[in-house]
């Protein structure tokens, strides 16, 4: 008898391939993959004790920001929490500290480097932790998007508005095109301002926030929207359906929160008698239609401080989040279910774990300065410009 050898098979990884396993960066990304040093292991029993003895040696010196999708393991040694907005703005009202520590995603840290000082450093403990929406849109699509609207000639119409959740090249774009950053808190605020500038608007990168903002709080129909897709010749579009257009949206979508489906809220109805589905507004458009409450991450918050005890509640966000207002508000009465079935974590937040901050704290802590985020000079002066239009909205 003879043993079948294995066989090495001709296979070519493909770059995002070797992008997603950690063998190669991308420029053009709004991630990167690189890590120097050897992580501490997973089961090392002193990994909390580790975090504070360098967080404590580093004292002022650092601030660390937790996002709210973040591990528990992590968000316990967060001075703040909060969104990716709020976040970066407790950062700037932070001088004294050299180093920000961002336990987020790459383009939330970005943002913290565009408006803290030039003397802080904004250190991301996995430089992998990026952002599958924010990588829907780059800046060479973009550009090629903006020809294709000059010409169908309505470039001189269009203001473009960029989420928060985009990369500083993006916003550096809408900055530069005379356009402003929104969160889902103010999208509405945004897109008034922008159509006070312009008649259209270009919405990037996430077609659902920029739908539902534009139907459900502001009454267009969903025939004044377009979906422009990147991967099309024109975006899928003809010059005159461009022309006709409200909104145009860019083909983007949150991996979370665009897998809950209205099967999810229909099933979630029949499950739990008198449940309060509450839906963040990056939910698909038929979702956020059926949903009793939506809004943004702080609203959900907040929706859930005020709620009277013994209320129902399924949630449409990511789980890191939902899990904790559970038990959170377990103990006043108030029952807190994930709004989908299946388990799904923000893959990309999830990077950041307890390893790779005290990978990170201990570095900063012995003098070395790791994973640091910084934007050009030239990139940060415009998208700052975009973020202080966003500021300066009514």
């Amino acid at each position: 008898m003879t043993t079948a050898q294995p066989q090495e098979l001709d296979v070519q990884p493909t770059p995002l391939a070797l992008l997603l396993l950690g063998r190669e960066a991308d420029p053009k990304s709004e991630r990167g993959v690189e890590c120097p040093g050897d992580l501490p292991s997973p089961s090392d029993p002193d990994l909390v004790e580790r975090a504070r003895k360098a967080k404590e040696k580093l004292g002022d010196k650092v601030f660390v920001l937790g996002h709210h999708y973040q591990r528990d393991e992590v968000i316990q040694f967060a001075d703040v929490t909060g969104d990716s907005f709020k976040l970066a703005r407790d950062a700037a009202a932070r001088p004294e500290a050299e180093y920000i520590v961002f336990c987020g995603v790459h383009f939330m840290a970005e943002s913290a480097d565009i408006l803290t000082s030039d003397d802080q450093k904004v250190v991301l403990p996995d430089l992998a932790a990026g952002c599958s929406m924010a990588d829907m849109a780059t800046a060479e699509q973009v550009a090629e998007c903006w020809d294709v609207l000059t010409e169908a000639g309505i470039a001189e119409q269009v203001v473009p508005v960029s989420y928060m959740n985009s990369s500083a090249d993006i916003k550096a774009f809408t900055g530069k095109h005379g356009g402003t950053i929104c969160t889902s808190s103010n999208a509405k605020r945004a897109l008034d301002w922008a159509f006070e500038q312009g008649e259209k608007v270009l919405f990037l990168p996430d077609q659902h926030l920029g739908r539902n903002t534009a139907v459900r709080d502001m009454g267009m129909s969903l025939e004044d929207c377009v979906l422009y897709n990147p991967h099309k010749p024109n975006g899928g579009l003809t010059a005159d359906e461009l022309r006709a257009a409200k909104m145009i949206l860019w083909r983007g979508h949150c991996s979370v929160h665009g897998r809950f489906s209205l099967d999810s809220v229909r099933d979630v109805r029949e499950r739990i008698p008198g449940v309060n589905v509450l839906v963040h507004p990056e939910c698909r458009h038929e979702v956020v239609a059926a949903a009793d409450y939506v809004g943004s991450t702080e609203y959900i918050i907040k929706a859930l401080e005020a709620a009277p005890a013994g209320s129902k509640w399924a949630i449409g966000t990511e789980l890191n989040l939902v899990r904790r207002l559970a038990n959170r508000f377990a103990p006043e009465g108030k029952e807190i279910v994930f709004l989908d079935k299946t388990v799904c974590f923000c893959s990309t937040m999830n990077r950041i774990d307890l390893p790779h901050l005290v990978w990170a704290l201990e570095s900063l802590a012995e003098g070395n300065l790791v994973n640091r985020i910084e934007v050009d000079q030239e990139t940060e002066a415009f998208a700052k410009l975009a973020l202080e239009r966003m500021l300066a909205l009514p």
